[in-house]
């Protein structure tokens, strides 16, 4: 018996589409999570104007991301369901810390001030996952706080009526949120990708 090195490509590592449609897809992903994720969370939980209803709301907001998130990045970065809990539980904290930072105010600057706070918590939670999975995790952290500040920005420049104190923000945003970290996700490499070697199996042959 002899044993032979055969190059292994992983299937969940195969390209499977251009750097354009891994953005615009990835925007599509935003705009479906976080508004609908946002009207369920706002929907069940009332108003952000107090610590209950922005931890419920958060976390309802946050697994209706999360969820939307995982289906798409489940295959390429092999994410496992705690991306949903991790998300959900992260944007309950830092919504209902960011909310209270600000006095439940829904002016530009509170807005993006709190959006910094929930973006920060969910960066961190998500950024702790990908670490082994995607080379960019750190700059997904950093961005994370900036992001979703910009979001509620550009929501509240667009003439939505944040007054209603929603959990997140909204389609406006959301087109912006999604084309930055999408660009995060085009130009970031799957760990498995560094070394094209990739893992050898050994597979035993009749001599």
């Amino acid at each position: 018996m002899t044993a032979a090195g055969v190059a292994v490509r992983p299937a969940s590592l195969a390209p499977r589409m251009s750097p354009i449609k891994i953005v615009l897809s990835w925007m599509g992903v935003t705009l479906l999570a976080f508004p609908l994720a946002g009207y369920l969370g706002w929907g069940i939980a009332g108003h952000v104007d107090s610590v209950g209803p922005s931890l419920i709301g958060g976390a309802l907001t946050g697994a209706g991301i999360g969820l939307v998130q995982w289906l798409f990045l489940r295959r390429d970065l092999a994410i496992g369901p705690a991306w949903i809990l991790a998300t959900s539980v992260a944007l309950a904290a830092g919504l209902s810390s960011g909310a209270a930072v600000v006095g439940y105010d829904t002016s530009g600057g509170e807005l993006a001030i709190m959006g910094s706070i929930s973006g920060a918590a969910v960066g961190l939670a998500q950024g702790v996952l990908l670490r082994s999975k995607f080379s960019l995790w750190f700059a997904w952290i950093v961005a994370m706080p900036a992001l979703f500040a910009l979001g509620w920005f550009v929501t509240d420049t667009a003439g939505i009526d944040v007054a209603k104190q929603f959990t997140v923000f909204g389609a406006s945003g959301c087109v912006v949120f999604g084309l930055l970290s999408g660009l995060i996700l085009t130009a970031g490499k799957r760990t498995g990708e560094r070394h094209p070697g990739e893992r050898r199996r050994l597979d035993t042959l009749p001599s």
